[in-house]
């Protein structure tokens, strides 16, 4: 460590700081050993593992990524580690049902681009890319039943997910046990001194723990985040229930999500995804709630912040204009996406929509059309099947638009 590293107490302060233990006696307890190994003077072995079970990562992944980067400037090794073995079983941990199994093609095609969108955050420089199935794929059957020999299937069957699926009837497979197990041994594999992870994780990175008594080092320091909630201000941030912000949505497009987030989340928004103070935050929060300050100009600075924290801020600036005079004035920007028609003047409107990337795919774009959400030249479209004409102006949903020109 430099003499210019910050001192023990500033260290756990920001390493600290938006975790959640589920309860008092672990937190003191993590806080202790912090302290105790941050005193030893040394850059600390830190990871957090993101199993590629889809494409994109979104908003509610950075909160780990955001962690690591806060041990990164302090001076800490950090590791990166993309589950390409753990993510064939799939964690369990936040499912009240069975997660379906991917191949390992399907994780290699998804974990491709997971690397790059993480130095969106953290420094590609400082940072350890690791894959888990260098370790875990070499395991024989007799270690794995070894390491299955330090827990019970009670203590599996008392985390609430499993407890709620017994209580129904549903079934509950031995391999996803196993990935408990699995994530304990990264630990080990790495030997790691910090794991960070969500707090739906506490079980799995606990477990590390355990396994790192028994392989004779020592237990890593667990630092678990809460989890996110996502633009419904509901349910956890998920692609699967559309409620998400991607990580490689353009500036216009996050700065507009953040925007469309309910007034009760945004402090959570403002201390988990924002570098602002704490005691900024709370003044802020304290202003809103004294009506000093406007709900929606709390937002934008939110919103400006968010974007700011994943593209330059000459970019996010600019998407807080494009919010300002296309939704608060209700102008239609001079500025959008172009799509030539391909082979004439006219085009149907769902294949369009696909074509140019508005939508994912055309029961999306069906959908969208049925929620009212599609309008061309400012008038609502009923059917997904309409023509598209050169010239035309399409706009989907609040953010996104498409200018139609000839092929």
């Amino acid at each position: 460590m430099s003499p210019s590293t910050p001192s023990v107490d500033e260290q756990v302060a920001a390493i600290m700081r938006g975790t959640d233990f589920g309860d008092d006696t672990t937190r003191e307890t993590m806080e202790r050993e912090l302290r105790e190994r941050l005193a030893e003077g040394r850059p600390l072995r830190v990871y957090c593992g993101y199993d590629p079970t889809s494409v994109d990562l979104h908003l509610g992944h950075t909160l780990t990524m955001r962690k690591l980067r806060t041990f990164q400037d302090l001076g800490h090794e950090v590791t990166f580690l993309i589950g390409n073995f753990t993510g064939l079983v799939g964690d369990p941990s936040d499912k009240d049902k069975t997660r379906p199994m991917l191949t390992p093609e399907q994780l290699a095609a998804n974990a491709e681009t997971y690397a790059d969108q993480a130095f969106r955050i953290l420094d590609r420089e400082r940072t350890d890319i690791r894959y888990n199935a260098d370790w875990l794929g070499e395991l024989r059957f007799d270690e794995v039943v070894r390491l299955a020999a330090n827990f019970t299937v009670a203590q599996f069957m008392e985390r609430d997910n499993f407890a709620r699926r017994r209580e129904r009837g549903d079934p509950i497979f031995v391999s996803e046990f196993m990935y408990a197990l699995m994530q304990a041994y990264d630990a080990v594999a790495l030997e790691t001194d910090v794991q960070v992870g969500g707090s739906e994780q506490l079980f799995n990175l606990m477990a590390g723990r355990v396994l790192q008594r028994e392989h004779g080092q020592r237990p890593q320091i667990v630092v678990t985040l809460p989890i996110l909630v996502g633009t419904d201000g509901r349910l956890r941030m998920s692609k699967s229930t559309g409620n998400y912000i991607g990580i490689d949505d353009s500036p216009n497009e996050m700065y507009g999500k953040v925007m469309s987030v309910p007034d009760t989340a945004m402090r959570d928004y403002f201390t988990l995804l924002t570098d602002l103070d704490p005691v900024e935050i709370g003044e802020l929060h304290d202003a809103v709630q004294s009506g000093s300050v406007a709900p929606v100009d709390a937002k934008k600075r939110l919103a400006l912040e968010v974007t700011s924290g994943l593209y330059p801020r000459a970019e996010a600036e600019e998407a807080q204009r494009y919010f300002e005079s296309t939704f608060q004035r209700r102008q239609t920007p001079t500025e959008m996406q172009e799509y030539a028609l391909p082979g004439g003047a006219e085009g149907r409107l769902d294949r369009v929509l696909v074509d140019a990337e508005l939508v994912q795919s055309n029961a999306e774009a069906r959908r969208m059309v049925q929620q009212g959400a599609v309008r061309i030249n400012g008038e609502r479209v009923e059917s997904f099947d309409v023509p598209v004409h050169a010239g035309d102006e399409v706009r989907v949903g609040r953010r996104r638009f498409l200018r139609v020109t000839a092929g």
